[in-house]
């Protein structure tokens, strides 16, 4: 194992590949998640108990988990029935944002809740929400327009390109410990994962965002082996570079990490909302940008928990 402390930026699928394949490489692992996430399954238990979503931490939490296989699959296993239904139903829940809920309702504070399912679930590493409040999404378009909730923003429910995103409140309180983790850090790994809305509303978040200006930590940002029609159409690498710049006000990546195996076609229910990931665009940015096989073949939208792994330790 690498003896270095290293702190993951994200949530969702994409951030739970990277914690899959590092769990094993780093003694000291710390996950800073978004807490902007309100669609889907989680985003109704979020509106119809008025708690902090339960998603993205769930996802990072099944990833870690050194429990047995059959409390690991528990926690991924989902209610028949739609995602996207009434908020108040039981159908498109997963067990693990019920149990989690249960939790939050039950604890004294988000942090108490994290830390119950986490001795449950035999997770060692640092789980830290990337806000102490609940926070919530707009981003402005192309076209002038103000698009307000992240699920709104993930399904596209707007016109034009986003051209900047907010986060309200816009200084939200963040554990102390998280930006401890930070301060301390060797590596930051932020992504892949959707970079409107998951990765960014982490950077944006005014004292992560300080952090970082100030840390000496390796910092590597893995650009998505695919491309989301909504959010990042036809971005290219400087795209991503030129994005994150924007909204922090400076560059806090040295290194950019990106997929260049493109054989595997995408799955064709899938083709309406993905397209092949950038493999260009890099020139004349003063970052160092680094190529290889990252693709996970079988689903190619998603990166190889293993292959991702072995990149950041090469990098590092």
């Amino acid at each position: 194992m690498v003896n270095k402390k290293i702190v993951c930026l994200g949530g969702g699928v994409g951030t739970a590949n990277l914690l899959s394949g590092i769990k094993s490489e780093f003694h000291d692992i710390n996950v800073i998640v978004s807490v902007a996430d309100d669609g889907g399954s989680a985003g109704r238990i979020r509106r119809y108990y008025k708690i902090p979503p339960t998603g993205d931490i769930v996802n990072c939490m099944i990833a870690l988990s050194e429990a047995d296989k059959v409390m690991t699959d528990l926690l991924k296993f989902r209610f028949p029935g739609e995602r996207y239904g009434p908020d108040n139903i039981l159908p498109g829940q997963k067990i693990a944002n019920l149990m989690f809920a249960a939790l939050m309702l039950n604890a004294n504070n988000l942090n108490d809740a994290i830390g119950r399912m986490k001795e449950i679930f035999k997770v060692k590493a640092n789980i830290f929400p990337s806000a102490l409040t609940r926070v919530s999404l707009r981003a402005k378009t192309s076209t002038g327009h103000i698009v307000r909730r992240e699920e709104n923003i993930d399904l596209g429910n707007f016109k034009g390109r986003i051209k900047r995103l907010y986060i309200h409140p816009q200084n939200p309180k963040v554990d102390k410990r998280a930006l401890e983790a930070i301060r301390e850090a060797d590596v930051i790994v932020a992504g892949p994962g959707d970079l409107y809305t998951t990765i960014l509303p982490v950077l944006i978040t005014p004292k992560i965002t300080e952090e970082l200006r100030s840390s000496k930590a390796k910092k590597i940002f893995v650009v998505n082996v695919a491309n989301k029609f909504f959010e990042t159409p036809n971005y290219s690498v400087s795209d991503f570079i030129a994005a994150i710049k924007k909204h922090c006000g400076f560059q806090p990546f040295d290194t950019f990490l990106i997929n260049n195996n493109v054989s595997s076609k995408i799955p064709e229910k899938f083709c309406k909302e993905y397209s092949v990931g950038p493999l260009s665009g890099d020139k004349g940015n003063s970052v160092t940008c680094v190529y290889g096989d990252l693709v996970n073949e079988n689903f190619p939208i998603y990166h190889s928990p293993k292959k991702l792994a072995k990149a950041v330790l090469r990098i590092i």
